[in-house]
């Protein structure tokens, strides 16, 4: 690879063991992927933040690198924890957990990490411009980043996109080229979708036809970030896509002229949604995955004053976006009806198995992929209104 001077003096150790230690990790990353250089990047997310999928290594390698002296060069910033770190105890996270996830933070914290913790930056004000490189990790901000915003970044591994924000640079590959920003898959939508969990369905679906091609939508008319989110979340979780494209929602459009075409229709979207669903009646439902925006907080909001759930519900979602929802006065309906807004954390990375949930209801494709293996739950699947009162 070619390295700036900067770059090489990082690699030859003269700015200090860890530096070392990141270029290190980025140089074999672009040997593997044919990268020719370096370039340069605005901001990156880390994932791997909840003690429950990093564990204690993931903890003691977070704490050797903070020793070392490590530094962040650009805005960054960390996916959801395990937890929330204000009302961790009312929701009966586990004491030792606690423990282990609060040293977490506090190690991405002397690194000069931001401590967001949340999967949608996009609704926080991190919104980097069309065609500009960052190096995130989670994946349904990157297929939001790539598709949405039209951003470019690979779906980064912790230790990469970490090992990227020292450095402020990563390997110049993947979707940071052109060249590799092609759908190969054609998906016609030939029915209705209204809901969150119509699109989290068809994202369901359409991940597990696209597998690692990227796919592009005919026939998709909503263009509310909302929707959007949940579609590239779920196609994410299914099927690895950190790329897709709408006819004119996504700024870029870009079609290979062999892609394979298939068609959607009202008989597949509802097979899908009665696939994920167990019919049972959840004890727990959780809506924010991806974490909800401001809009979806008072939706909810306004759907419980009026009838209250028939269970315990959380709504997950950022920090900065629970605090703007408490001054719209959307707290107090939702903690009336039995609910909370949850900050920093969603379902998937919480310890849930460890707090006597067993059937989790959501209306995210995403979550309804991870809660059953990460968490042994079995999943309740639908729209808001029927997982919350079954």
């Amino acid at each position: 690879m070619k390295l700036t001077k900067e770059e090489q003096q990082m690699f030859n150790g003269e700015m200090g063991e860890a530096a070392q230690q990141s270029m290190e990790i980025l140089v074999a990353l672009g040997k593997i992927y044919g990268a020719e250089k370096m370039v340069e990047i605005s901001s990156a997310q880390i994932s791997g933040v909840s003690y429950k999928t990093i564990g204690q290594a993931g903890l003691e390698y977070l704490d050797d690198l903070a020793r070392k002296g490590a530094r962040v060069k650009i805005p960054t910033f960390l996916n959801p924890a395990g937890m929330d770190v204000e009302q961790w105890e009312e929701m009966r996270i586990p004491k030792d957990f606690a423990k282990k996830q609060l040293e977490v933070l506090d190690a991405y914290g002397k690194m000069g990490i931001m401590k967001t913790c949340t999967c949608t930056p996009y609704f926080i004000g991190i919104r980097p411009k069309k065609g500009e490189h960052v190096a995130w990790a989670e994946s349904s901000a990157v297929a939001f980043c790539n598709s949405v915003l039209g951003a470019r970044t690979n779906r980064e591994g912790g230790p990469s996109a970490l090992a990227g924000a020292i450095c402020g640079v990563t390997p110049e590959y993947g979707l940071h080229k052109d060249e590799n920003r092609v759908a190969k898959l054609l998906v016609t939508v030939k029915c209705e979708l209204k809901t969150v969990a119509d699109f989290g369905a068809l994202g369901s679906y359409v991940g597990k036809m696209a597998k690692t091609n990227y796919p592009a939508f005919e026939g998709i008319k909503s263009n509310k970030e909302e929707h959007l989110k949940v579609l590239g979340a779920s196609m994410a979780a299914t099927g690895s896509v950190p790329l897709f494209f709408i006819k004119g929602v996504t700024p870029e459009w870009n079609i290979a002229d062999d892609a394979q075409r298939i068609e959607i229709t009202e008989k597949e979207l509802k097979a899908t949604r009665a696939e994920i669903d167990s019919k049972l009646k959840p004890n727990l439902v959780t809506i924010g995955c991806p974490h909800a925006s401001l809009d979806e907080i008072g939706q909810i909001a306004e759907m419980v004053s009026k009838k209250k759930p028939t269970c315990e519900f959380w709504v997950c979602t950022a920090r900065k976006t629970k605090e703007d929802a408490i001054k719209k006065g959307y707290e107090k309906p939702i903690l009336a009806a039995g609910g909370r807004i949850v900050a920093d954390t969603c379902m998937v990375v919480c310890p849930l198995e460890q707090m006597g949930y067993q059937i989790t209801g959501t209306n995210s494709g995403k979550a309804a992929a991870y809660l059953p293996n990460l968490c042994k739950q079995r999943v309740a699947f639908g729209d808001a209104e029927d997982i919350l009162y079954r």
